[in-house]
């Protein structure tokens, strides 16, 4: 059996391993996708270690081809995920359904978690633009890569947490919030691309391909994610 390897963030772990689990039964190709931090994930596709494809932030794949580390016209949008927020279960529940009532939990929070990457520092920016970002130092706990931001809240060790909504909805122990509201919303694209070290490439891209068909926009959506 042909075997896909490759390696993603965390924010795709849960529907990539359900893609893969579609895509061996309709084609018989086995697909190993270990998912890591964003910014590791990366590190290591740069680093030239041996992988048929990657799954990260469009911005991330467009940095590795610059690099030569993906093929270039390999690159394949399969979803855009939005960030949501949360606290810990049973906690109240801030307003967040406008930009200025969301600026106002931020605010009132004790402490505030966020990821690392592309999301992580658009949130941090939102903080910068909105002029708050004196007011919240020592607030704002950064989780380590691979981490979970839901963990932090689920532990207690934030009181509000910013993530991929995507990751939120398979933590326990904490209640989801709601999406940031429209005008400040987080939402980033996910693309595929084949590795420069792959030695399967027609097989990479027929996988890539299969991952951005319509017929898996249905688990995109279970994923907390929305087709690109």
């Amino acid at each position: 059996m042909t075997v896909i390897r490759g390696i993603s963030s965390m924010a795709t772990r849960q529907l990539l391993g359900e893609l893969g689990a579609m895509y061996q039964k309709l084609a018989g190709v086995e697909t190993r996708i270990e998912s890591v931090g964003g910014v590791d994930a990366a590190r290591r596709v740069d680093a030239g270690e041996a992988f048929d494809v990657v799954v990260l932030a469009s911005d991330a794949i467009a940095k590795l081809q610059e690099s030569g580390k993906v093929l270039a016209g390999s690159r394949v949008d399969l979803v855009r995920s939005g960030v949501s927020v949360a606290v810990k279960a049973g906690g109240k529940l801030p307003d967040i359904r406008t930009e200025e009532s969301l600026k106002r939990a931020v605010l009132a929070a004790p402490t505030i978690g966020y990821s690392t990457g592309p999301s992580g520092t658009a949130l941090v920016k939102l903080f910068e633009r909105w002029g708050i970002a004196d007011a919240l130092k020592g607030k704002l706990v950064q989780a380590p890569p691979g981490v979970p931001v839901g963990s932090l809240v689920a532990d207690g060790k934030v009181a509000i947490g910013f993530q991929q909504l995507s990751e939120l909805i398979h933590q326990g122990g904490i209640e989801i919030v709601g999406a940031m509201p429209a005008p400040v919303e987080i939402n980033t694209v996910f693309s595929g691309a084949i590795c420069a070290t792959c030695m399967q490439r027609d097989a990479a891209r027929e996988l890539l391909l299969f991952m951005a068909s319509p017929p898996t926009a249905d688990a995109k959506r279970r994923q907390g994610m929305e087709p690109a």
